[in-house]
């Protein structure tokens, strides 16, 4: 990992320390606004936070690894941590650069998911129909609420065309 990563992620990691300890604050506390903005910011750090911690947690193993490679004794268990912590930490290092990326404005907004069924007559609308479910799963799978809006059934069980609302948190950036 290149210094100027590492450092803005530890910048990340120090603000969600302080934030945790401002929150905790009386004066903050007593204030609805100031908790309410430290709260929000707060939570939107500590999957960076946490995710950094791991990555500086699996670093000190792999370094541990390295050094017990000198046991001829450990040397093949030292192996196989090496092994692991460097895949681990290459998909720690991949995890906190997509986390860094600039957030959409419209990553928080709820969706509205419309599926028609098209030419094909009965088995479009049973497609449909499958396709409603596996997003109505998906939907519930995440912790996201579906609600439909409107509904519109074929005379084989399938559906003609159905339209949904999906609320939740990071509906739109999915």
């Amino acid at each position: 990992m290149d210094d100027k990563l590492r450092n803005k992620l530890q910048d990340i990691a120090e603000r969600h320390e302080e934030l945790g300890e401002m929150l905790c604050a009386p004066e903050v506390v007593e204030d609805k606004a100031r908790f309410l903005a430290a709260s929000r910011e707060h939570a939107e750090l500590r999957p960076v936070a946490e995710a950094f911690a791991r990555y500086l947690r699996a670093e000190e193993g792999l370094a541990e690894a390295r050094e017990l490679l000198a046991d001829p004794d450990m040397r093949e268990l030292a192996q196989d941590d090496v092994e692991r912590l460097t895949g681990e930490l290459g998909e720690l290092q991949a995890q906190l650069q997509r986390a860094l990326l600039p957030k959409d404005p419209n990553d928080s907004k709820n969706v509205v998911l419309e599926i028609r069924a098209g030419t094909g007559g009965e088995e479009a609308a049973l497609f449909a129909a499958d396709l409603w479910r596996m997003y109505s799963r998906f939907a519930e799978l995440r912790g996201w609420k579906i609600e439909p809006l409107s509904f519109s059934e074929a005379s084989a069980g399938g559906l003609k065309e159905v339209v949904g609302l999906i609320k939740g948190r990071d509906v739109y950036a999915m």
